[in-house]
């Protein structure tokens, strides 16, 4: 049995780096300690968002060289927070799916070059997916970090018909 050709290999990396390239996650006590510490946080009755832009700070110093991006300076961090209160570790691990897969399904919309924290809270134990998904949205829009594609749409359909 041979392999696939040379070009169907590379539109399958293609592919596979498309959704598997555009984040990370955030590890390191002091990248949360950061994050508390610096970023902004907005919260609803189900999540806690803390957004640091770490890549704007080191545009804003102009200490960003291109072959940083290269390293993951473009690529977002996200980092869950489940505290012992929400429950045992089977019902905190089920939370921590449910936010990261929300993510996952809305990380094309967020800015890119973000330190994201997420705490759950312990009202969200009792809620489907749908819920903390609109929950991730919401905190994400009252932080101003989503991309406002539509807008961008609406610019140049109106530009390109004067």
């Amino acid at each position: 049995m041979q392999g696939a050709a040379p070009s169907e290999w590379r539109a399958i990396w293609q592919i596979f780096m498309k959704y598997s390239n555009t984040s990370e996650s955030l590890k390191d006590n002091r990248d949360f300690q950061r994050v508390y510490q610096y970023g902004k946080s907005a919260a609803n009755r189900t999540l806690v968002l803390y957004v640091y832009p770490r890549a704007e700070k080191m545009r804003q110093l102009e200490q960003i060289p291109y072959s940083w991006k290269m390293a993951g300076y473009t690529k977002n961090r996200v980092g869950i927070s489940v505290s012992k209160k929400v429950g045992n570790s089977v019902v905190r691990h089920h939370l921590c799916r449910l936010v990261r897969e929300s993510y996952r399904l809305n990380e094309d919309k967020f800015d890119r070059g973000l330190d994201l924290v997420v705490i759950v809270r312990p009202g969200a134990r009792e809620l489907p997916f749908s819920d903390i998904d609109r929950a991730l949205l919401h905190v994400s829009r009252k932080l101003g970090v989503l991309q406002n594609r539509e807008g961008a749409e609406k610019k140049n359909t109106i530009e390109e018909s004067r």
